[in-house]
């Protein structure tokens, strides 16, 4: 049994997408049981209408609500301990879930998330991992937005994290990892860039296969199965290839209704198209996955419907059955004792005081 947190009050639209969404987890993932956090109010209703969820689940009320647009200090001092994001993170850290999902505000949630589950030893700065779509399949993309900059030992660290959950929901052995960068030349780029991957290459660890410098549209092609960036060109990145799926989306659209004859052949082509269309839903890529943590969160988009904040949930479901947070550990120790870095110890960024 697979046991997920769930913040019912996170996103634009609340308990009204996150519990038809769980019970599209709940349909196709019979050995998941949720532990809701919510108003009473606005989550008991929507309960009683999808009696699938309300069997697979506990509801716990919660008075408070982490709103959009509150600056993370601000969901900190109003919803430590109490709000419906904190309590669904403190399940995870009291053993209580295996996981913890969440559509809520982005930097309340980082901020919530280090501040009750503190960082791993050895970590300084948690990342955010995505799962990328390829033409080879999927890849592992990270930091996509929790670290602005990042110097060479954050970036073996994110190396670390990324190849570790690539391990566990790809079944990869050594998954391959490359780092992002201008080319892929070893005198191109910024000097931290650099440094990391001659660190890499001398450690060789034993957790991945090293690639090398890959650059942009090597994302997409697939080249390799974790990409490795610090969070503002990750967070570009990403924010880009969604952009860019909708607006391909767009031109087909209307260039299939353009003329009769391309009504015509849409028709027949209509096949090809779903599956396209499946292949490009970022929906089915929802969900970002918190690294680096003494335990998983998952961030959903804020703005996803159902079936997308079920994929996120399905993206938790598979970090808990793959107990993700063991195998980082593992890495991280064995990598870490073998090159001689300093421990340091969990991450105290987020002050007491807020």
């Amino acid at each position: 049994m697979i046991r997920i947190a769930i913040d019912a009050m996170g996103g634009d639209h609340g308990p009204e997408v996150v519990i038809p969404g769980l019970d599209k987890v709940a349909e196709r993932r019979p050995d998941v049981r949720f532990l809701i956090f919510g108003r009473q109010e606005a989550v008991k209703p929507l309960l009683a209408r999808y009696p699938r969820v309300e069997k697979a689940s506990e509801f716990f009320h919660c008075e408070i609500a982490v709103r959009m647009d509150d600056k993370p200090s601000q969901a900190l001092r109003q919803g430590r301990y109490k709000s419906s994001m904190w309590k669904a993170i403190e399940a995870v850290k009291n053993g209580d879930a295996d996981v913890c999902v969440s559509a809520g505000n982005t930097g309340a949630l980082m901020a919530m998330s280090k501040f009750c589950l503190r960082t791993m030893v050895s970590i300084e700065r948690p990342a955010i991992a995505a799962i990328w779509p390829t033409v080879r399949g999927e890849s592992v993309v990270l930091d996509v937005g929790a670290t602005i900059g990042a110097d060479a030992d954050q970036l073996i660290d994110f190396a670390i994290l990324g190849a570790a959950m690539a391990r566990s929901i790809f079944g990869i052995e050594r998954p391959s990892v490359g780092l992002l960068n201008v080319g892929v030349e070893e005198i191109k780029g910024q000097e931290e860039v650099k440094e990391a991957g001659r660190l890499l290459r001398e450690a060789n660890p034993k957790s991945m296969d090293y690639h090398g410098f890959v650059e942009g549209d090597d994302i997409g092609k697939g080249s390799v199965d974790v990409v490795v960036t610090e969070g503002f060109a990750g967070n570009i990145a990403l924010k880009t290839a969604e952009g860019t799926a909708k607006q391909i989306a767009q031109y087909l659209r209307a260039a299939m209704s353009r003329t009769l004859m391309s009504k015509i052949g849409a028709i027949f082509a209509r096949d090809a198209f779903r599956r396209l269309k499946e292949k490009m839903d970022v929906r089915r890529a929802n969900g970002g996955v918190f690294l680096g943590l003494n335990g998983i969160v998952v961030k959903s988009h804020g703005g996803a419907d159902d079936e997308g904040f079920a994929a996120a949930v399905e993206l938790a479901y598979d970090m808990g059955r793959s107990k993700l947070v063991d195998a980082i550990r593992r890495d991280l120790e064995a990598f870490h004792g073998s090159a001689g870095k300093r421990d340091v110890a969990g991450d105290d960024a987020v002050s007491e005081d807020l």
